[in-house]
């Protein structure tokens, strides 16, 4: 007679189970590791440290107030800001100066330093900005137009033909078919502007969020040529930067909803 041994599987089905256990258990843990990490951290999930960021002059009072609210909200972080003419700020990072993030007024400046070699990635463009004319208080020489400002007897001041701000000036000049020569060229807009509040001036030509910054420092004037002139301004991580996570994340707040309201509220038009 013959006997029919049967071989019991239960240890092999008891194994696959403590393996299949034990790999989603590993699974659970590194995707709980992955989640809790952040933008410039090490796995720490805070961000530390200081970004310096060179900025356009127009900038300043927005990105003054994101850099507050993002020391703020990642205590631990300094944002250190270099305001000035785009052309400048562009010729000072690619000889060495340096920055973690550059947000130029023109994509013409920004074209330095990507030509250069010293931006990581491609730079993203974050608003755009309208000109204006910046007047005395109350526009006593009652200027009323972009011609107005070719009277001989009236004090303008332009930015530099090298700074976006003065580019579109002259733009929207050549677009009128008009010449207008200053009393002086201005190395960035807050100079061209100042003039004017110092009243060592009778008008300057300037972006609209000069004029809405300065209140009732000066009076504006809106021209429809401004409308052949808006420039769009792009931002971008430098190659340099020596804390490349944190500031990802201070561009990642420009462009935000949060940074978005802060700057539309200064007058800045979405990109």
């Amino acid at each position: 007679m013959t006997r029919t041994v049967r071989r019991t599987r239960r240890p092999l089905q008891v194994a696959s189970v403590g393996a299949a256990a034990l790999l989603a258990l590993s699974a659970c843990s590194s995707s709980g590791s992955d989640s809790s990490a952040k933008p410039g951290s090490s796995g720490s999930g805070k961000l530390s440290g200081e970004v310096t960021v060179f900025a356009a002059a127009s900038l300043k009072e927005s990105f003054t107030t994101l850099g507050e609210r993002f020391e703020k909200e990642h205590p631990g972080t300094k944002v250190t800001f270099s305001f000035g003419g785009s052309d400048s700020l562009a010729a000072s990072i690619t000889a060495g100066a340096p920055a973690d993030v550059f947000a130029s007024a023109s994509p013409k400046t920004m074209k330095i330093v990507t030509d250069a070699g010293d931006a990581s990635g491609p730079p993203a463009a974050f608003v755009r900005n309208e000109l204006e004319i910046a007047t005395l208080p109350g526009n006593p020489h009652k200027v009323s137009s972009l011609e107005d400002l070719t009277a001989p007897d009236l004090k303008v001041v332009l930015c530099d033909k090298a700074v976006p701000c003065g580019a579109a000036a002259q733009k929207a000049l050549d677009a009128s078919k008009l010449e207008l020569t200053p009393v002086s060229y201005e190395e960035d807009v807050k100079s061209a502007l100042n003039k004017v509040v110092l009243k060592e001036a009778d008008a300057a030509v300037v972006y609209k969020t000069d004029v809405k910054a300065a209140g009732d420092k000066v009076e504006g004037v809106e021209f429809p040529e401004s409308a052949d002139a808006v420039n769009g301004y792009p931002i971008t991580l430098l190659k340099s930067s020596k804390n490349a996570g944190t500031a990802k994340s201070f561009i990642e707040l420009v462009r935000s909803a949060e940074g978005q309201k802060v700057l539309s509220g200064a007058g800045f038009l979405k990109p």
